[in-house]
């Protein structure tokens, strides 16, 4: 899904891609001018940007990925020189990038980290100041801050800001400098999200830019952005590796989430093109996951040796195993980690613990924990819920990306044989995209599975396009649609990649012991392009103004043949997924009922606008996916 909101749009001189990623965030960009008017489909050079941060104090490197760290330092802990950037000084207490991420394994209660993982969450105010998540109380704090709530803190948008204002400066001073017309706030941004990311979320996202200065923005989804590289990598030989009819599988595991995507290679005016046909559910699973498998095998070992460690050093060690788990599962990974566990005093440990952490030993946990072997009939389990649980990040509730992966492409077999489309539903490639599966032992794993289900139907296992540049290419991939969006370079083809719904009440009389029944109107068909606006075709409804009301929604990534005005009866419980409602009281009239037809306007940041309008234009009244939560 893509948008963008209307200022300037291709007017600029470089069109820029930004990675804003869970655990690092990367920027990559090409010079629109520097294209060949002869060959207007070739496109230019992309290259990444070099960013330059801290990586201890004093100490100013430049890297080509920004880790998405944000350390709160208290005051008088540094001198201003030694926070000092090419640039300037930071805004005062804070520090972004490498030296942040170092600092959270000693200090996890002053580094906000998973801010990404915090904007999509709909369970928490994602614009109030909540991270660092639930800072620990003096009695167990090595700085021993105040248990009265006083830790600095920032919301999820406010995080995403600063790492975006870093990526403008740092843009600015090596790219811009001395010509205000080359400024990153001048230049057109393609920003990625999730596949899977919600409309508040994605609205979340262009705020969070907007407060960056950005506002020539466009959003893409990241695994489109995957797509979009490896074809800017592999130039023209991509028509090659791909043929009419090929379903494309891009699997998508990162720091925290996972997302799936399917795209078909079909045929336009005698050319190749690229469709999307389908995304996977948000699921909040991925490398935060594995740093807590690691972190609690670590802490056995401990526990077996007699050594025990407070809450507050495990959550260093868990941080300390996510730059681990990072090493081992990258390229030319050592054979072993050493973590460090800093002392609490005498009352649990007198020194520094240190110990290693085997290869190995994190393949075997990683691998078998979050890439069993199943079969294609496996589901994703969903187990039951504690009556009371913390308010935290709503993570899945199955480890299993392979289990997880079954669920999504039976409900696209499903989908596909209910419009009787041809082929087996199986995908015939993979493109594999994220730092997790950077480790060969992982997508050897998730190749293996696929291999065994596609031969359970007597189908070939689906090929493995390479990927060049892994940590790069969601940035190079952004960059590259936005030369595609002027017509330099191929354009994936899309739209909504969920069918919507809105609650409607039936006019039926009341029955002892029974709920009002409910129907399902269909507002927003799958695979409407954004910044679409239409009539919802159908009955007049009645609508409660007036009074405080609650409006119910519902999304599908299985329905694909509803249109708007379609009315739904009944459903299967695995077609429907009921969305967060909105409670609204719509102004004007005195609570009662009024006629009104429906319109609806899918708008370029693909959030829905839901428009009632009454009889003889006598009003008009809209709804729309909120930011905030009540």
């Amino acid at each position: 899904m893509t948008g963008g909101n209307g200022r300037k749009q291709g007017a600029s001189r470089y069109v820029v891609g930004i990675d804003l990623g869970t655990t690092n965030s990367a920027l990559a960009f090409a010079d629109a001018t520097a294209l060949d008017p002869a060959h207007g489909d070739t496109p230019a050079s992309i290259a990444v940007l070099e960013i330059a941060q801290l990586t201890a104090p004093g100490t100013v490197e430049a890297r080509t990925l920004l880790p998405s760290f944000l350390y709160l330092t208290t005051p008088g802990e540094l001198p201003p020189e030694a926070l000092r950037l090419p640039w300037g000084d930071p805004p005062e207490g804070e520090v972004v990038g490498l030296l942040a991420a170092k600092r959270a394994a000693e200090a996890p209660e002053r580094v906000v980290s998973s801010a990404k993982s915090w904007l999509c969450n709909p369970h928490v105010d994602r614009c109030a100041p909540i991270l660092p998540w639930r800072p620990i109380a003096v009695d167990s704090s090595p700085q021993g801050e105040a248990a009265d709530g006083s830790l600095p803190r920032r919301s999820p948008l406010e995080a995403s800001t600063r790492y975006l204002a870093y990526l403008r400066d740092a843009w600015n001073d090596t790219v811009a400098r001395g010509d205000r017309s080359a400024r990153l706030e001048e230049q057109e941004v393609v920003l990625t999200v999730p596949a899977s990311f919600d409309a508040a979320a994605r609205e979340l996202t262009v705020r969070a830019a907007a407060e960056a200065g950005l506002e020539q923005v466009h959003l893409l989804e990241e695994p489109q952005a995957a797509v979009y590289a490896w074809v800017e990598t592999s130039g023209e030989a991509w028509r090659k590796r791909v043929k009419v009819g090929d379903l494309l599988l891009v699997c998508d595991v990162g720091g925290g989430t996972t997302d799936f995507s399917l795209v078909e290679v079909a045929e336009e005016q005698g050319e190749l093109s690229l469709r999307r046909v389908a995304v996977g559910d948000h699921l909040l699973l991925g490398g935060d996951n594995m740093d807590l498998t690691l972190a609690y095998a670590m802490r056995e070992r401990l526990a077996k040796n007699g050594t025990r460690i407070d809450a507050w050093q495990f959550r260093s060690l868990v941080l300390s195993c996510r730059e681990a788990k990072e090493r081992l599962l990258g390229a030319d990974p050592p054979k072993a980690v050493s973590l460090t566990i800093l002392g609490r005093g005498k009352k649990l440990i007198g020194g520094t613990l240190k110990l290693d952490l085997k290869r190995e030993e994190a393949y075997a946990l990683l691998l078998d924990g979050f890439f069993p072997v199943v079969d294609a009939e496996a589901r994703a389990a969903a187990r039951e819920r504690e009556g009371l649980s913390e308010i935290g990040l709503p993570y899945a509730s199955d480890p299993a990306v392979t289990r997880h992966l079954a669920s999504f492409l039976a409900a696209q077999r499903a989908a596909a044989q209910n419009q009787a489309a041809s082929g087996s539903g199986h995908p015939t490639a993979v493109l594999f995209n994220g730092g997790v599966m950077q480790a060969h032992a992982l997508r050897g794993r998730i190749e293996e599975v696929l291999g065994a289900w596609a031969a359970g139907d007597g189908s070939e296992p689906p090929r493995v396009l390479v990927a060049v540049d892994p940590e790069h290419a969601v940035a190079r991939g952004a960059a590259y649609y936005g030369l595609a969006r002027r017509g330099r370079g191929v354009r994936i083809r899309g739209g909504a990649a969920r069918a919507y719904y809105v609650a409607v009440a039936s006019a039926m009389p009341a029955v002892p012991g029974h709920a009002q029944p409910i129907k399902a109107l269909c507002v927003v068909p799958f695979g409407i392009e954004e910044g679409t606006a239409y009539d919802v075709a159908g009955a007049e409804f009645g609508l409660l103004v007036g009074r405080s009301s609650r409006f119910r929604f519902f999304a599908s990534t299985t329905r694909r043949d509803d249109r708007p005005g379609d009315v739904l009866d009944e459903w299967e419980a695995a077609e429907l997924e009921e969305l967060a409602p909105l409670e609204v009281e719509l102004s004007g009239g005195g609570g009662e009922r009024i006629p009104v037809r429906l319109s609806a306007h899918v708008t370029e940041i693909g959030t829905l606008e839901l428009w009632f309008v009454a009889r003889a234009g006598s009003g008009r009244w809209k709804l729309e996916f909120s930011v905030r939560e009540s």
